[in-house]
């Protein structure tokens, strides 16, 4: 299926497959519009207009959707589409022949003779949806009558029938404004309508599939303030702009020619002229947003907000094999701002509190990045002189301890951990319950450590790096060689020793500073490559072990025991890709491989979250994709991976 267009026969026959299939939009400040193909909102993320009041976060779900009514020569026909209990209401997918990125969301209609297309898209630095339609064909008698509903609420949660709402909508010729909540920002429509009708009605009990499935609040009310009637005999095109903003239907299409070009740039700029790297350089400005005056990277798309370890990890894939190093060296500024007590914060809570401070590996991965920032740009100076002190600070920290007992031990290994805290990437937890506790010395933090104090060396010339180094690897293999299974233990806690096969020791080969002997390094990417290796990326635990979850479904409860106890993450694609190809001496035959994968991977960027890659995927084939739709280091990780080793 071509990732631009799809073609419907006849949609109800291919309903299933269609819903699946969703579209995003984003502003480049963490606000986006995102839904199903077939106008069916299965999620409570799903809208057209979720505002990022407080770049990137303060998000709320303004702007649910638009339902649509097209009149031809007095006939009706409903193009909007809504799960109810018990019954969709009504079945415009029934009229819709075509979905397409060109690269706009294109939806197109067809109904009594003629064809309506409906085109959406955010202007970037706003929050502001366009919704542009055109007629096609003729009819004596042709109207089209919007019905706006809101939502108006945190975009987590869901909208219930109340009293509070204020009914008013203030206007003026083409515009409607609306402001439900005083707390609450207004809403304003630029329209080209020929009329206006206020009602102010609810509609109750949408129903959203998937939240229902992950045992999430799923229904919800929504509130109808007017109705807009277009004469497409008067003129062919309507248009309607939401936004925080008033903003007049006439910049419709002003708005739509900078997004065209802008996304053209993008492809323009891509690395490599292929068509994979060019749809993975387009999907990578997606994550990219505002914070204050700087930059960082949205980790996920519908729910998450930027987080460091994600921030790090992404960083080289979504700017720097890009292009874009101002945008790098923003977003090192940014999170070196925030360091505390030789930490980098984990995540930026939506509302604004205080950072996290319970990761030990997003702190490494920043200087992995800062690492990969002097090697993409040569730009010595900024780093050793805005960000060096920072990193020496950092790793002093480390040596003498820091929180949840993160410390160098005695043989130059880095431990960390407490009972009940999940600090590596693998850090589900229900209540007390630690699904896969790692405290002592995971193996993943161990490569980075290392790697981090080669980096120091190299940086500072200072020979206590080095030696600190030297040590580390000296009781590295000694402690965390697996004889048995020819690779790594995952994770080593006094004398306990986990020999759960997962990707963790991936990283031991594919980072630049490595402590393994040749043979060794490539025992672990074989054994990778049996045990954990899929289409869709690596599995985080063997299929062999008792504890393996073969799919990522059901309650709260089950996903995040199945989180990382077999589901598939793509990402881990790029750094098994990265060993794989160097163990092999990087001979072209190694290349093709790693091509064909990363092709494989590019064709999911045709369902699920349409040009884009999920976060997760079920650990059994098919290896159906779960999570979020779209996923910052599952797009920059195999965009890395494929232009640094693959491509040239």
């Amino acid at each position: 299926m071509d990732i631009n267009t799809i073609r419907f026969a006849n949609p109800a026959e291919n309903f299933d497959a269609a819903l699946q299939r969703e579209w995003l939009e984003t502003n480049g400040l963490g606000g986006f519009a995102s839904g199903t193909i077939l106008g069916i909102h299965t999620r409570r993320y799903h809208g057209l207009l979720t505002a990022a009041t407080k770049p990137p976060v303060g998000r709320l779900l303004l702007l649910s959707k638009l339902e649509e009514t097209l009149v031809v020569n007095g006939v009706r026909y409903e193009l909007g589409a809504n799960q109810y209990p018990g019954a969709i209401f009504p079945r415009g997918f029934e009229h819709l022949a075509e979905f397409r990125l060109d690269p706009l969301p294109v939806f197109v209609y067809r109904a009594g003779g003629v064809e309506l297309e409906k085109r959406v898209f955010m202007v970037q630095g706003e929050n502001t949806t366009v919704v542009n339609y055109s007629l096609r064909g003729a009819a004596s008698e042709c109207s089209l009558k919007i019905k706006p509903l809101i939502a108006f609420r945190d975009y987590h949660s869901t909208t219930h029938e109340n009293s509070a709402l204020d009914h008013n909508v203030q206007q003026s010729p083409g515009m409607a404004t609306v402001a439900p909540y005083a707390d609450l920002p207004a809403l304003h429509f630029g329209h080209n309508a020929t009329s206006l009708v206020v009602f102010g009605e609810w509609y109750r009990n949408f129903e959203y599939a998937l939240e229902r499935e992950r045992g999430l609040d799923f229904q919800e009310d929504l509130f109808q303030p007017f109705r807009l009637t277009f004469d497409l005999n008067i003129s062919p095109t309507a248009t309607v702009i939401a936004s925080t903003e008033p903003r007049n239907a006439s910049q419709g299409p002003a708005f739509e020619q900078a997004e065209r070009e802008r996304r053209a740039a993008l492809r323009a700029n891509a690395p490599i002229d292929d068509p994979l790297i060019q749809d993975l350089t387009a999907a990578a400005g997606q994550f990219l947003v505002q914070r204050g005056n700087l930059k960082t990277v949205i980790a996920g798309y519908h729910w998450f907000a930027d987080w460091g370890r994600d921030t790090m990890i992404s960083l080289p894939g979504l700017t720097l094999v890009t292009g874009r190093a101002s945008v790098a060296k923003d977003i090192l500024l940014a999170f070196a701002a925030s360091v505390d007590q030789g930490m980098l914060p984990n995540r930026f809570p939506d509302s604004g509190e205080t950072p996290e401070y319970n990761t030990v590996d997003a702190t490494l991965w920043f200087i992995e990045a800062v690492r990969s920032y002097l090697a993409y740009t040569g730009d010595k100076e900024f780093v050793l002189e805005q960000l060096l002190p920072k990193l020496k600070d950092i790793i002093d920290w480390h040596l003498r301890g820091t929180r949840y007992q993160i410390h160098a031990d005695d043989d130059g290994l880095l431990h960390c951990g407490e009972p009940r805290v999940q600090l590596t990437w693998m850090d589900a937890k229900i209540g007390d319950y630690v699904v896969t506790p790692r405290t002592g010395k995971p193996v993943e933090i161990q490569a980075l450590w290392y790697n981090a104090l080669c980096v120091m060396a190299e940086l500072s010339g200072d020979g206590r790096y080095a030696d600190w180094a030297a040590h580390a690897k000296a009781s590295f293999t000694d402690k965390f060689w697996n004889v048995e299974e020819g690779c790594l233990y995952d994770a080593i806690d006094g004398d306990q020793r986990d020999g759960a096969i997962r990707p963790n020791q991936i990283f031991a080969v594919s980072l630049l500073n490595s402590m393994l002997t040749p043979e060794q390094a490539r025992s672990v990417v074989d054994v990778v490559r049996r045990e954990l290796w899929t289409p869709l990326g690596l599995r985080t635990l063997s299929p062999r072990d008792s504890r393996y979850q073969p799919h990522y479904e059901g309650g709260v409860f089950d996903r995040d025991s199945a989180y990382h106890q077999g589901t598939v993450w793509p990402w881990l694609m790029g750094p098994f890709i990265s060993a794989y190809v160097k163990v092999n001496g990087r001979s072209q035959s190694s290349k093709n491989d790693a091509k064909v994968w990363l092709r494989g991977l590019g064709e999911q960027m045709r369902s699920f979250g349409l040009a884009q890659l999920p976060e997760i995927a079920d650990g059994d084939a098919p290896h159906h994709p779960r999570g979020c739709v779209a996923q910052a280091w599952s797009v920059a990780e195999l965009l890395r991976a494929a232009v640094e080793g693959v491509f040239i």
